[in-house]
């Protein structure tokens, strides 16, 4: 095959033609490359065409509905199928056989009896019908054509005309003749109408029971937040665990595997339901799953916990609402209202709520606390929380060590006798004297006459790692930290945890990322009250809370890091949990700084006057009302966070920590207090200057104050 030679030009000094040929190709031939392109291109269209939005919702359309048809028809023949024969009753014997009820399965055995006596008895008088029907057609014939005949008679001798004799029965044969008529012309049309009516109507009953998969659905309709929980998706969600025996003890079961569960219950914001295990499958197992469980039942692993009650082989799960846990929960109830009391002995803190949305109070009475988690996960808060609780029963004393130092604690001035705030070796060396000062008054009142009555005391040690990680030793040459009999620290501890509760002197301490050498085991044996927020490891859990919660179903290593703030996981006799469980789940009311320094104020107002003591020296006594007044210069009012810059950079060691709660406790309730202008807060010079100028000659106050 050759291709076409088209002339360009012809040579003007020769009569010849100069033929410059261009190939082009006949018609036909394809030239080298052209298929693939085109070969691409189609491809690229038949992917653009199915990949497209269009196509995606067309067919989603269409599995949608032939589902329905589907799952119509599956659902029909069942109901069929269960209504003619004695499948229903089976299957549920075999269900109560699987669930150990024995005395409904032979309810249901009676049942089954009685049922198949029925249908026998049913049987046998349609056989012995047949004759009685021919009898009976033919008796039924007989009198109606007879009847028809006296009819005729009648009109005959009425109208005088013995043909009306046979008028009835020719009025019946044409009103027979007329049903064929019409039936003839209406079979036609009923053939070909009848399947599509069948089928419409299989089609609706699988779209009220939703058989249709949820990927099919319109994206407006698809349930992305978390179906209802019914017990056919509790059991289908345990069939789909992965657990050989559990599952086939399910499919043994049928659609009555809803019998290994208890009624649902709304709790909270979820659901509650306990489930009893078929035989050869363990609790922990299902425990084992959590994660799994949660995704069969479109939550998050959050959004499920698994508890042990007190029924043999049978696990309790809570489901929340999907997304209700990310919703904040209310108030304290120390901020909504400002009458609320507080009793050591009877009360209970009002710390926040449990999953099933229930209001959470923890007594104190006599326990020792212990609180631990990862570090910015609301610790200091929630322990700060009780403690701002309690502080409103005026009997009790307070002696508290924040070995962070960053002001967490200040609002108890003024309701502490001691105050330590800071990292450092020495103010762990305070922490622990403080601590020997409570062994020391301790042993004061075990001596004292019987039936003696005590103040309650109270030592609060927040961070309380810092102190077993230090480093420092005394001049007698023991170390104040570590985990060994030598420790002041621990010893000291030891002693309030082995006897101080017997006299009401208590120890609650706040410590964070919890190991052997930052949290003793004895020190986290000896707290009647543990308390965790989120942690990192299974380890930590059973450092924090003890094996048997954890066993029992506790699980703060499960909680969200930054996401779960404020959530604990609490095991003590001092809360309410459910018969069974080892511990509960609680979100505390989060209380933020200056709120607790309100608190801490109505606190105050309660008491004759607490002298606060800070043993760590801070240096030369300081007058922060002159300061304030220097730091004021020539201008009529600045905005009190200037103020406290102004101060620190005037005198870092004394001003630099504080806060606005240090400046409002040396100018609040006078006339020199913080005052809104153009919306903000402001310190006004003259009136500074004029509180100086009257107060009385008092000399200089030191930074403690």
């Amino acid at each position: 095959m050759t291709d076409n030679v088209v002339p360009l030009f012809k040579d003007p000094l020769t009569s010849t033609d100069t033929l410059t040929a261009v190939s082009t190709p006949a018609p036909g031939v394809a030239v080298a490359g052209r298929p693939v392109r085109v070969w691409k291109r189609t491809a690229r269209g038949v992917r653009t065409a199915v990949t497209s939005e269009q196509t995606r919702t067309a067919a989603r359309l269409v599995a949608r509905h032939g589902m329905y048809v589907i799952g119509g028809t599956r659902i029909t023949a069942k109901r069929t199928w269960d209504g003619r024969t004695a499948s229903r009753y089976e299957r549920m014997i075999r269900a109560a056989e699987a669930g150990g009820n024995l005395e409904e399965a032979r309810d249901w055995e009676d049942r089954l009896q009685r049922f198949r006596m029925g249908r026998h008895h049913r049987r046998m008088d349609l056989l012995r019908s047949a004759p009685d029907v021919a009898k009976s057609t033919l008796y039924g014939t007989g009198l109606t054509v007879g009847g028809l005949l006296a009819l005729g008679i009648v009109l005959a001798i009425a109208n005088k005309d013995i043909t009306w004799v046979v008028g009835p029965i020719a009025a019946v044969i044409e009103a027979i003749r007329w049903i064929v008529v019409v039936a003839t012309v209406v079979w036609g049309p009923t053939l070909v109408v009848g399947p599509w009516l069948a089928l419409l109507a299989l089609w609706g009953v699988g779209r009220r029971q939703q058989t249709a998969p949820q990927w099919t659905l319109p994206v407006q309709q698809r349930d992305d937040t978390g179906a209802p929980i019914t017990p056919s998706i509790v059991v289908t969600a345990l069939r789909d665990l992965g657990i050989a025996p559990l599952r086939g003890a399910i499919k043994d079961m049928g659609d009555a595997g809803a019998a290994m569960l208890g009624p649902i219950r709304i709790a909270g914001c979820g659901v509650e339901v306990d489930v009893t295990l078929p035989s050869g499958v363990s609790t922990a197992e299902v425990q084992g799953r959590r994660r799994k469980l949660a995704e069969n039942l479109a939550r998050h692993e959050h959004e499920v916990f698994i508890t042990i009650p007190v029924a043999a082989r049978t696990v309790r799960l809570w489901i929340a609402d999907s997304g209700a846990l990310d919703q904040p929960i209310g108030p304290s109830p120390l901020v909504t209202d400002q009458t609320t009391s507080a009793n050591y002995k009877t009360g209970k803190a009002p710390w926040g709520e449990d999953l099933r949305g229930d209001a959470a109070g923890l007594s104190v009475y006599q326990r020792h606390l212990l609180i631990t988690g990862l570090s910015n996960q609301g610790k200091t808060a929630s322990l700060r929380a009780l403690a701002l609780w309690l502080a409103k029963d005026r009997t009790v004393e307070f002696r508290i060590a924040d070995l962070k130092g960053v002001g967490d604690w200040d609002m108890f001035d003024g309701l502490a006798t001691t105050l330590i705030q800071g990292p450092t070796d020495e103010h762990v060396i305070e922490a622990t004297e403080m601590l020997e000062g409570l062994v020391a008054e301790m042993e004061r009142r075990i001596q004292a006459p019987p039936g003696t009555v005590f103040t309650p005391l109270v030592g609060i040690v927040d961070e309380a790692q810092v102190a077993f990680m230090c480093p420092a030793v005394g001049d007698d040459k023991r170390p104040y930290g570590g985990s060994k009999a030598t420790s002041r620290y621990f010893m000291a501890v030891r002693k309030i945890h082995n006897q101080g509760r017997a006299v009401d002197v208590t120890l609650w301490e706040g410590t964070q990322d919890p190991t052997d050498q930052n949290l003793p085991k004895l020190v986290r044996e000896g707290a009647h009250t543990r308390i965790s927020l989120v942690l990192g490891t299974e380890s930590q859990a059973r450092m924090a809370l003890g094996d048997k919660a954890v066993d029992g179903g506790a699980a703060p290593h499960l909680l969200r890091q930054g996401l779960d703030k404020g959530t604990v996981v609490v095991a003590s006799d001092g809360i309410s949990i459910p018969a069974g469980q080892a511990a509960i789940t609680v979100r505390t009311h989060y209380i933020d700084t200056d709120t607790a320094a309100e608190i801490a104020d109505r606190a105050k107002s309660l008491r004759d006057g607490v002298t606060t003591a800070r043993t760590i020296d801070h240096g030369p006594a300081i007058d922060p009302l002159a300061d304030i007044l220097t730091v004021l210069g020539t201008e009529p009012r600045v905005l009190t966070q200037d103020v406290l810059k102004r101060l620190a950079t005037l005198n870092a060691k004394a001003y630099g920590g504080w806060t606005f709660i240090d400046l409002k406790r040396v100018i609040d309730g006078t006339p020199a207090a913080p005052y809104k202008s153009d919306g903000r807060m402001v310190i006004g010079r003259e009136r500074v200057g004029r509180l100086l100028a009257n107060r009385p000659d008092t000399g200089s106050t030191s930074a403690a104050e």
